[in-house]
């Protein structure tokens, strides 16, 4: 085999290995098109989905889990962003057919585990899931927000929400030519709701972006750097491939105990 190609990742792999192998779950990352702060690519939500969903199958595949990293979906829910300039938004009721289409084809080959590997905030996937588990009962899907699976605050000042230290730093680190000098990015700056229930997080509703923030980021990235999104790079993607490896050996058809 070439050894440049990774035979858990589909697009680069081919129809005379994969035909052989004998894959138990899918990884499908999920992005987003849309500014982050001055200083980022609009690909940054695709870049950190992928480069997690990779690493964290390598690290899987090293312990025997068959895992298949599937090609990223490109855009996410951008609905609060429609004024800032080519940020791509998705509605949620195409992600859901974009989603059943691939899970048809998942379950018309038998390989019935499916994690989403989500890196853009404006994504949730719970209720499809829920209309999935309904019209494929026999593929479990499951939805994983990588910056959640490991406690961002002992790695960062200020992990921010958008375009702040946690996504520059590990940008940095998996595509530093793509960042720009942090001297020339905003400092993320944003507004809250007014409501106390919006402000407190129990009452949600759609934020209109340019309304929120100047420079299309919420939290400071001026203390981010390469070495610290490495150091939680490698945290998130080895807790995710622990995860990838329990749900590799587990039997769907005894799933609880």
């Amino acid at each position: 085999m070439n050894k440049k190609m990774r035979p858990y990742v589909l697009a680069e792999t081919n129809w005379k290995n994969v035909r052989n192998e004998e894959y138990t779950l899918a990884i499908l990352p999920w992005g987003a098109t849309e500014a982050h702060n001055f200083h980022l690519p609009y690909a940054t939500d695709n870049i950190l989905a992928e480069g997690v969903a990779i690493e964290s199958a390598r690290k899987a595949w090293k312990e025997k889990a068959k895992t298949l990293v599937l090609p990223t979906i490109p855009f996410g829910v951008n609905t609060g962003q429609m004024d800032v300039k080519f940020c791509i938004n998705m509605n949620p009721t195409t992600q859901y057919a974009v989603l059943k289409d691939v899970v048809q084809v998942l379950d018309g080959h038998k390989l019935n585990k499916l994690v989403i590997l989500n890196a853009h905030g404006g994504n949730n996937f719970k209720q499809m899931i829920r209309e999935l588990s309904v019209e494929f009962p026999n593929v479990f899907v499951c939805a994983v927000n990588w910056w959640q699976s490991v406690n961002p605050k002992p790695y960062f000042d200020e992990p921010g929400d958008h375009a702040g230290e946690l996504e520059t730093a590990t940008v940095m680190h998996l595509a530093p030519d793509l960042v720009l000098p942090l001297e020339e990015a905003g400092d993320g700056a944003a507004k809250n709701y007014k409501i106390g229930g919006l402000k407190e997080g129990w009452a949600t509703a759609q934020r209109e972006w340019t309304k929120v923030t100047k420079d299309t980021g919420v939290g400071n990235p001026k203390a981010a750097t390469a070495e610290k999104g490495a150091a939680f790079f490698d945290a998130t993607t080895s807790m995710i491939s622990e995860f990838l490896v329990e749900l590799h050996v587990t039997d769907l058809n005894d799933f609880y105990e």
